[in-house]
């Protein structure tokens, strides 16, 4: 106590050096506190949007993630019903469990035979309902707007397509795309008077004709515009789905939106797996909070092993789903420790000189106290306690100042346009409530404080007796 009243009252001998001293250190604790905010809401909000979409597992046949994208007939699971309910009904499950729902993807060729052009797509079945449910996750309370299924409210032979398709099938007036712009005749174009284009093939035209039935006069007579979607069924003939395109949205990354298609899962199926039994190529669980992942992880492998041991199923989590996420989290998380090391290198500098013109003014006293039979360790423990002292009252006022301009910038409602977004998010920075990190940069700045003054007292604590005397 009388080291730390000491090294106290020697802190306010010189307020002004002082002063600025713990000036800089709370300055550097503010920016590394609100750039690790800005880095864990970017964090939030990224888990959040793939939650949202893949949730937090999905189960899937063995070798569908790897291999089976170009064929769910081959990776499609059979029995995918029965697993939702046993899912739905285990106790241990049910409780953590908010949504369970089937994913069909496959791919295939999108065609407006009435223009004569195509492209091959990739195509999403989904149950709107579900979907919807899982939209609507935000367990880290963001600024987020849940945002419904374009599908919402369609008709069953509905579809939603990119805006990079819209392009390529002429649709981008039909569907009053902004910013697209069909693409202008090459020149090996045919003329314009048969620029109309071939009608679909008998055989193909024939395949669809079940499918067309139901929306052709009420897709006619409303001016939805309709494309064919032709895919390999699941015993390897040609399927097609005439669809009515109700909306083109932009994916965020071109690469998506030129393939981008989503319809209803009941009209995929039958898309791909005509009248045999319908598969899905995943189903998709959300759960209540993120935390709960290995504990539902764990619980569903023994459901696997034991009630569905004879399907190869495996489990799959949303980080593996989505690579661009851990890839995101290891460069923001460089970038933090590359701002955090220069930020402590400024403050180390800082409060090293402070301690070294200290040491110098105090000589007279070193040498004085030395005399009267105080340790060299002695002198060592006081330096260092003022610079603990310095860095603990750094660390208070840092996280407070932090916490404040958090609030602040959070309650102006900035937002930004992050890489790949299709809307601007919200510019925030979670500081408030993030324990570890305040905790670790509190307990950063004392050490970067204590460490800083290690030398100077070093120093301090060898000078000769006789010679810190006579210094003037």
């Amino acid at each position: 106590m009388n080291t730390f009243s000491l090294a106290l009252r020697n802190l306010m001998r010189n307020r002004r050096r002082s002063l600025m001293t713990l000036l800089a250190m709370v300055l550097g604790m503010v920016a590394v506190l609100l750039f690790g905010g800005f880095v864990r809401d970017i964090t939030y909000q990224l888990q959040s949007g793939y939650v949202q979409r893949s949730g937090h597992l999905q189960i899937q046949r063995k070798g569908y993630f790897l291999y089976g994208s170009g064929d769910p007939a081959a990776y499609g699971i059979a029995d995918y019903e029965r697993i939702l309910k046993t899912v739905r009904a285990d106790p241990v499950l049910a409780p953590m469990l908010i949504v369970g729902t089937p994913v069909l993807n496959f791919g295939g060729i999108a065609g407006n035979f009435a223009a004569g052009v195509s492209r091959t797509v990739f195509v999403s079945g989904y149950e709107v309902q579900g979907q919807n449910l899982m939209r609507e996750w935000n367990d880290y309370r963001l600024r987020l707007v849940p945002s419904r299924l374009a599908l919402s409210g369609s008709g069953p032979d509905s579809a939603v397509i990119g805006t990079g398709v819209a392009r390529v099938l002429q649709l981008c007036g039909a569907l009053e795309v902004p910013n697209c712009v069909a693409a202008p005749p090459s020149d090996s174009a045919p003329p314009p008077a048969a620029a109309k284009g071939a009608d679909l093939p008998d055989d193909i035209a024939g395949l669809s004709a079940p499918a067309a039935k139901p929306a052709g006069p009420a897709a006619a007579a409303s001016g939805v515009p309709r494309i064919e979607i032709l895919a390999a069924g699941a015993r390897g003939a040609p399927n097609v789905a005439a669809v009515n395109v109700v909306r083109a949205e932009f994916q965020g990354i071109k690469e998506l939106d030129d393939v981008h298609v989503t319809m209803h899962l009941a009209q995929a199926q039958k898309l791909v797996f005509g009248q045999s039994a319908p598969r899905a190529t995943a189903i998709a669980l959300q759960l209540h909070h993120t935390r709960q992942v290995p504990a539902a992880r764990e619980r569903l492998q023994q459901i696997l092993e034991t009630t569905f041991k004879d399907n190869p199923l495996e489990i799959i989590d949303y980080e593996t789903l989505n690579p661009f996420y851990g890839q995101t989290l290891g460069m923001f998380a460089a970038i933090f420790g590359f701002i955090s090391a220069l930020i402590g290198a400024v403050v180390l500098f800082t409060i090293s000189n402070t301690m070294s013109m200290t040491v110098v003014e105090r000589t007279v006293e070193i040498g004085t106290v030395r005399a009267l039979g105080l340790r060299r360790a002695g002198i060592r423990k006081l330096f260092l306690t003022e610079a603990m002292v310095l860095g603990a009252i750094g660390s208070v006022v840092g996280l407070s100042a932090a916490v404040a301009l958090a609030w602040v910038i959070n309650f102006m409602g900035l937002t930004w346009m992050p890489p790949g977004g299709v809307e601007p998010s919200p510019l925030a920075a979670q500081v408030a409530g993030e324990h570890m990190m305040m905790l670790g940069s509190a307990l950063g700045l004392i050490a970067v404080a204590s460490l800083s003054a290690l030398l100077p007292a070093t120093r301090a604590s060898r000078m000769n007796i006789v010679d810190a005397l006579r210094h003037v």
